[in-house]
């Protein structure tokens, strides 16, 4: 390997632009649906499923996750990938069209299988493809993938919701799919990936959907609380929900053990946070203080902008300490994140200075927590395992998301049967945010000091 290479170098340079191309259409899609959710779920008049509008696209990420890492590590990318990329579209299409809540969850399912299934394509053929002192720069870009999605999504999504329909904004993704797969797939295709034979089968996968249903089975009970068959349902779901989510996990994740295990828990956690607290705002925003879908669109895009602006900062300075800082820059991540959530907890006092001022410190904080925390991980793979270690990630960054964005949905669920005021219920939503990010702060504590080293690297 010549040192001066690069990512935009001969070499690399095709497959950076797929991976880029992939992550805009991704990330344009999640974007612009956060934004015009409250509109959706008030014209299918389903205001009180809102969260499964996230959480049945984030819970079905882990399928998509776990079944294509096996996948991956057993027969390469380019067969899941293409798999994974009509599934999205199909998901796509299914949601554009839908005529009641239950037909637009299930194709944000399909859309949540489909993009957790490619992004473990792209986390993987960063492994495999490039060595360690440009992934973390690599996971930059990957980060910064997220600028014009950013920039144009949310807002365009709020215009076009607001004054034509929240239905061509499904249509208006599909170019950006189409883009991808054109000019994507050649890449893709010559990789072949690890072709490992040790892969672990089908058992993630059925490990992968028990775990869906029982989180479903426990999210659809807490939302039906206090009636006795929400506490049934709660209590099968949880019972379910036990078993795969140990095997799962890597052991020790409960218990932040330094490690990948710290890695993943402090990674899930501030993942989560951060979608709920998103999702959530953007309800306050619209349904509470009465600001128009656009204007909602401009604080999203406030803190993926920022997201990326950290992404970038924190690529060169790993360049420069060579990834020795790598732990105190996630420490410094997460407490931006806890600054930025206090900021917006209070709904009554929430307007769009604040909001806007928040979501930038946060997105600032998880841009530098998010992709460094990667780049730790990845020091953990092992030859012939680096699609089990980019379904872990995955895993991460979806699984917690989606129990906590559906926990909040159940809290708001439970808080108008009670005739609790919205403002009211969304704070507490908001509250348990910062307590959970609390939580991650405490797991980020226990990352290896040494985590640009590995055991596989010596």
């Amino acid at each position: 390997m010549v040192e001066t290479e690069g990512i935009w170098s001969g070499k690399f340079r095709s497959l950076t632009i797929g991976i880029i191309l992939v992550v805009m259409a991704v990330a344009f899609e999640g974007l612009a649906v956060t934004t015009v959710a409250p509109k959706i779920a008030n014209d299918l008049h389903g205001i009180e499923l809102y969260g499964w509008i996230f959480s049945g696209y984030l819970l079905a990420q882990i399928l998509g996750t776990m079944v294509v890492g096996q996948q991956i590590d057993k027969r390469g990318l380019a067969k899941p990938f293409t798999i994974s990329l009509l599934l999205f579209i199909i998901g796509i299409v299914a949601g554009a069209i839908a005529s009641n809540m239950t037909v637009l969850i299930l194709a944000r399912a399909l859309q949540g299988f489909g993009s957790g299934a490619l992004v473990t394509c792209v986390y993987t053929s960063i492994s495999v493809s490039y060595p360690d002192r440009l992934r973390s720069r690599m996971l930059a870009v990957f980060s910064s993938a997220y600028v014009l999605p950013a920039l144009v999504g949310p807002y365009v999504a709020g215009v076009v919701a607001q004054h034509i329909s929240w239905r061509f904004v499904f249509w208006g993704i599909l170019p950006f799919l189409f883009l991808a797969a054109v000019l994507t797939l050649p890449v893709f295709l010559r990789l072949t990936g690890t072709g490992n034979q040790q892969s672990t089968g089908n058992a993630r996968a059925w490990l992968a959907l028990a775990l869906t249903i029982g989180t479903g089975l426990l999210l659809t009970g807490l939302g039906m609380l206090p009636q006795i068959v929400g506490i049934v349902l709660s209590a099968v779901g949880l019972l379910i929900m036990v078993i795969p989510l140990l095997r799962l996990l890597p052991k020790g994740t409960f218990r932040a053990r330094s490690g990948l295990p710290a890695i993943l828990a402090s990674r899930g956690l501030f993942m989560a946070c951060y979608v709920a607290m998103e999702t959530y705002l953007v309800l306050a925003l619209t349904e509470v203080k009465g600001y128009a879908t656009d204007m909602a669109g401009l604080i999203v895009a406030s803190a993926a902008l920022s997201w990326s602006a950290a992404a970038a900062i924190q690529a060169r300075i790993d360049a420069r300490d060579q990834g020795k800082g790598r732990r105190t820059r996630v420490l410094v991540g997460v407490l931006l994140m806890l600054v930025g959530m206090s900021i917006n907890v209070w709904v009554p006092s929430i307007n769009l200075f604040l909001a806007l001022a928040g979501q930038i410190i946060a997105g600032f904080g998880i841009g530098l927590a998010h992709p460094t925390s990667g780049a730790i991980a990845f020091r953990y793979a092992e030859p012939g395992s680096e699609g089990e270690v980019s379904a872990s990630l995955q895993f991460a960054d979806a699984f917690t998301p989606g129990v906590v964005v559906g926990l909040g949905g159940a809290i708001l669920a439970i808080f108008h049967s009670l005739g609790t005021s919205q403002e009211i219920s969304i704070s507490a939503v908001l509250g348990l945010q910062v307590v959970i990010i609390l939580l991650s702060l405490v797991a980020a504590f226990r990352l290896p000091r040494g985590s640009n080293r590995s055991p596989s690297a010596s």
